[in-house]
């Protein structure tokens, strides 16, 4: 090879008339660099042993597009392995192909996460979101259901992970290549135009990334260099007993600096390079524990760390959440021990709320088991959660949608369109980040299946149900000007009535006229008329919201519930004014003063 001057990076690094190579092989004997630019010649352009097992070389006439692998001998042992490091590749068990992320025009995209107070996410799979329902969806289906979305009200599209994983059908929490978009989807490119599309069209993108483990099949990582311990994973993998996960014996470890910084470099790459505005990261328990429960692992927990503190430091403004689900403050704690997570999706509000939602009888509902799922935060902030009744997981795995759930035969039905949005409201009107689950606003049933495509006749067939999410989201993020304080952090559960299931509480986030917001749920077959309830002072309070109207569904009833006169007085929930309401069975009511 020709004298050229030593670049930084890993993998294909793109430079003037040709591209350099490196990668990470302790225990290699010798590698080389093969591929179209030299036909695939395992001995035309050796790489030379830079020490500490970094092996680098410069191959003049490689261009972005050409198709290679790393040709590595161990004594008798010759391997030929995709770039750990590969941008691209032809599919799992293919070859990297050299990539220039410089090369796409962003137009001057920027990332723009809302602020948390103001952020409602739509949880997606890509592959199931094609609406013709044939073949594996892509990322141009998204694109093509862009303007349902915005007009659904979402701001945040949160995408399941796109690494390059076995075959082309997956949720995508098997990743085989971290750094390579999913080619089934469309590859990097397209991934990119999703998201400056999806920018230019005022949502944020959050990505859900994987690394408590990988694989566990198609694997080039695997043994990478020839060495393992143990008949394990080798170099990037623990080769003891921490290398058992749930899903495989696949665990990285989190202990070498080499595969720290493999990970870390990966987060900072979406955030780079991809424009995402966020990283969601996927069953963090198991990166700080091998079993899920403790917090054994420190150096898979300093890892979490390392990514937050850097997002906070060199990408302010996007946001990091943590599948963690263990209730754990110091996941989002940003002292020493903390994780320096932004939010954590809270079990301590889906269970809870499902279970109340889904009870076969109005008995087995626990109205306090409610009010702490809804007044529940971490660190002192229930900003630093995520709520929702349905996530992929949840509506899989053994369970189903929040619907097939609560009437198993008639998933359809009045029961479940009533307690089903019941829980929709309660996500919208509780002090946290709120989110949904692709298909959830259209009343979709039965359970989430990677080869199961969303049905988009749901759309039409459920289009109340679906205004039903779009009016809540409208007035969760204030659209109206009427109900500020749905933004904000204040909440006072001032009424919970065991016997009857009906619970009352107010949020705002500075008080008065369009921001106080006073929320009633009936959690009960009954219908209450002159309900007497406490309001947090006297006037007019507005009906800005009733489940129960027929224009979400022709099976509601359409219940007079009304405009609230409320009366000063100090009798009442202990509050400043009381007001009698009617309210339909299995209904929210939301109320509001004009600004």
């Amino acid at each position: 090879m020709a004298e050229h001057e030593t670049l930084a990076g890993m993998g294909a690094i793109i430079t003037d008339g040709g591209v350099a190579f490196r990668v990470w092989a302790p225990h290699a004997d010798s590698v080389s660099v093969m591929g179209d630019f030299n036909e695939w010649s395992s001995e035309a352009n050796p790489l030379d042993d830079e020490g500490h097992g970094y092996w680098y070389g410069v191959v003049e006439g490689a261009t972005p597009g050409h198709e290679y692998k790393f040709h590595l001998t161990n004594g008798d042992q010759v391997l030929d392995r995709i770039d750990p490091y590969a941008m691209q590749v032809t599919n799992s068990v293919g070859n990297g192909v050299i990539y220039d992320h410089a090369a796409f025009d962003w137009e001057g995209d920027s990332a723009h996460c809302p602020p948390h107070h103001e952020l409602v996410i739509y949880e997606m799979h890509v592959g199931s979101f094609n609406p013709d329902g044939e073949g594996v969806g892509g990322f141009h289906d998204v694109i093509d259901q862009l303007d349902y979305l915005k007009g659904l009200g979402v701001n945040a599209l949160q995408i399941m992970p796109v690494a390059e994983f076995a075959g082309d059908q997956s949720w995508g929490y098997n990743p085989a290549h971290i750094f390579a978009v999913e080619s089934a989807y469309g590859g990097p490119d397209a991934f990119k135009t999703l998201i400056k599309t999806a920018h230019a069209e005022g949502f944020a993108v959050i990505l859900d990334v994987v690394y408590n483990h990988f694989g566990p099949s198609d694997l080039d990582l695997w043994q990478f260099d020839g060495w393992s311990d143990n008949g394990k994973g080798g170099i990037y993998f623990y080769n003891d007993d921490r290398s058992a996960t749930p899903w495989g014996d696949t665990r990285p470890d989190y202990g070498r600096e080499e595969v720290r910084r493999f990970i870390h470099d990966n987060a900072m790459m979406w955030l780079r390079e991809y424009h995402v505005d966020g990283l969601r990261l996927d069953m963090t328990p198991y990166m700080r524990s091998v079993s899920g429960g403790g917090f054994e692992l420190e150096e898979g927990f300093g890892l979490m760390r390392w990514i937050t503190d850097s997002m906070r430091s060199e990408y302010p403004g996007r946001i990091s959440i943590a599948e963690d689900l263990h209730g754990h403050d110091r996941i989002v704690g940003t002292e020493d021990f903390g994780a320096g997570f932004h939010a954590q999706w809270d079990a301590e509000f889906v269970h809870p709320v499902r279970h109340a939602i889904t009870a076969m009888t109005d008995e087995e509902r626990s109205l306090a088991s409610i009010a702490d799922a809804i007044a529940h935060n971490y660190d002192g902030d229930p900003f630093r959660r995520v709520v929702y009744t349905e996530s992929h997981d949840e509506v899989a795995n053994g369970s189903a949608r929040v619907p097939h759930e609560i009437d198993p035969g008639n998933a359809d039905g009045w029961f479940a369109q009533k307690r089903s949005t019941v829980g929709g409201a309660l996500v919208m009107t509780s002090p946290g980040i709120p989110m949904i689950f692709q298909g959830q606003e259209a009343l979709e049933g039965g359970w989430f299946s990677d080869d199961d495509p969303l049905d988009w006749d749901r759309i039409e067939r459920f289009r109340g149900i679906t205004k039903l999410y779009k009016d809540l989201i409208d007035l969760r993020l204030n659209r109206g000007g009427v109900t500020r304080g749905l933004t904000g952090r204040g909440l006072n559960i001032y009424h919970v009535n065991e016997a009857d299931n009906v619970i009352v509480f107010q949020r705002w986030l500075d008080h008065g006229a369009g921001d106080d917001v006073v929320v009633v749920v009936n959690l009960s077959t009954e219908t209450y008329t002159d309900y007497r309830v406490g309001m947090p002072h006297g006037g007019l309070w507005k009906l800005r919201f009733n489940s129960d109207a027929r224009l979400y569904s022709s099976l509601f009833g359409d219940f007079d519930s009304f405009d609230a006169t409320a009366h000063d007085d100090t009798g009442e929930d202990g509050m400043g004014a009381h007001a009698n309401i009617s309210i339909a069975p299995y209904s929210v009511l939301i109320y509001s003063q004009d600004a």
